[in-house]
């Protein structure tokens, strides 16, 4: 029950944590800190421009007041007051405590002194606790030095702020709903791939390798993604393919030399025990099974060996006379069995490299070449000079490869569906032990066939000079 509980609880952080969720939480979080912004940065120019505005009705009001009154005409104050919006007008001589009132209240000296100071040099200055602007200007009517202060009322500005800051949140409230909407979309289109591709991968790693990976996305990254995806899955399938047939091969290549060795020791023990004729040819098979059951016994470790990366030390050594020398081990062949095994070979090619690993790659793809040869038994092997590197070809008159199997030749058991003699026992894992090794020296390989006209196993090693040898021995 507690751990049902526990799973629960991961899964529901796990949903927490989910790529949508976070991506549409970022985006509407983004969405909302641009529209607080812009909601602030709109009143704050809203707020000025009516102050401008404010200012500039003011100073044409002064303008037209200050004209009016300096050619001694003052009945023209009130109604240019209505029209530019100016609450009052205050005339204040220097000189004198009073004020002379044109339009609005009547307000003394006293009353206006916060602002005397202020304005000293004319302008404007905003008054929030009379909830008004007041502007002022210096001038000289009748020879007499004045001031004329008029004021403006923050009532109506106050209102358009209102109404702006109402009209602001509404729209940013919309904004925020749609940035929401959008943002969820948004998030869901991105990490909708990115879901698909993680289900498929769970497919794949719970085993099933028959999926039909989509790899057309729009975005590049999730669609190189779910290629690769599909690479591993055909790899992987390919691989699971081969440890199948691997274990079923070794399965079987075990119990064939296995149970004619119980058969035979049986046949000894109850039927040839006093005939030392059959006897000994029932115990050369059982020494015969047991050899191929080593033999299997060492491929496979040393097949274990080469994919876990184990090295043996690396010495100088004369490849043209390992080649000869392991060719000599199939003289048996031409001599008993009619084989033609040709050489073509340079003296003096040294290399760097694990001698007896060198030599397994030479002995298994003679024994290949020899084991699917055609019916003129003729195997050549060539060990030639090119520039700088010592090239080994191994070339048999056989049915040749398809193309279609060309990849797979060095694959561990892997088997050509054409038949051929074996005179040369193997394991089935000959050419992927050659492919290891090959791949561990850093050596370039291949083969070229075509079909009908046998094929040619070729790899590359890179030579050494001879006096590298000479030191090497010294």
């Amino acid at each position: 029950m507690q751990e049902k509980t526990g799973e629960k609880k991961r899964a529901r952080f796990r949903t927490l944590r989910s790529l949508n969720i976070i991506l549409w939480l970022l985006f509407s979080l983004f969405a909302v800190a641009i529209v607080i912004t812009l909601a602030a940065v709109f009143h704050s120019l809203a707020s000025k421009m009516f102050i401008e505005r404010a200012d500039a009705n003011l100073k044409g009001a002064e303008e037209e007041i200050a004209a009016a009154l300096a050619e001694g005409d003052d009945s023209p104050v009130d109604s240019i007051a209505y029209r530019y919006g100016v609450g009052g007008v205050y005339l204040v001589y220097e000189a004198e405590d009073g004020v002379v009132v044109y339009a609005g209240e009547d307000r003394t000296r006293q009353s206006l002194e916060a602002h005397l100071a202020s304005l000293a040099e004319g302008g404007s200055v905003v008054d929030e606790s009379e909830g008004e602007i007041v502007f002022g200007e210096a001038m000289t009517i009748g020879g007499r030095a004045c001031r004329l202060y008029l004021t403006m009322s923050l009532a109506p500005i106050n209102g358009y702020r209102t109404r702006f800051i109402y009209v602001t949140f509404v729209a940013s409230l919309s904004a925020i709903v749609a940035a929401f909407a959008v943002g969820g979309l948004l998030s869901s289109l991105i990490a909708r791939p990115v879901t698909e591709v993680t289900e498929e991968a769970k497919e794949l790693a719970r085993g099933n390798y028959d999926l039909n990976i989509r790899t057309d996305y729009f975005f590049s990254e999730i669609a190189e993604l779910s290629e690769a995806l599909d690479a591993a899955r055909v790899q992987v399938s390919k691989a699971d393919r081969v440890q199948r047939e691997l274990i079923a091969n070794v399965s079987h290549d075990f119990k064939t030399p296995l149970t004619m060795i119980k058969a035979y020791a049986s046949m000894i023990r109850e039927i040839s025990g006093e005939n030392k004729e059959k006897r000994d040819a029932h115990a050369q098979i059982i020494i015969d099974e047991a050899d191929r059951l080593s033999a299997l016994v060492s491929d496979v470790l040393d097949l274990s060996r080469l994919r876990a990366g184990e090295t043996e030390t690396q010495t100088v050594f004369d490849l043209s006379e390992e080649v000869r020398g392991i060719l000599s081990r199939f003289d048996y062949l031409t001599e008993t069995q009619g084989y033609k095994i040709e050489a073509v070979i340079d003296d003096d090619l040294v290399v760097r490299a694990e001698r007896s690993r060198i030599g397994q790659v030479v002995y298994n793809l003679v024994g290949n070449a020899v084991n699917y040869t055609g019916e003129d038994k003729r195997v050549r092997v060539k060990l030639l000079r090119t520039g700088e590197m010592a090239r080994l070809e191994v070339i048999d008159s056989g049915h040749g490869i398809p193309e279609e199997e060309v990849d797979t030749i060095w694959d561990r058991y892997y088997r050509s569906e054409q038949t051929h003699k074996r005179p040369v026992q193997g394991s089935g894992l000959g050419l992927s032990i050659v492919k290891n090794i090959l791949l561990q020296h850093g050596a370039p390989f291949g083969v070229i066939s075509e079909v009908g006209k046998g094929s040619c196993f070729w790899a590359e090693f890179r030579l050494c000079d001879t006096d590298a040898q000479k030191e090497e021995k010294a």
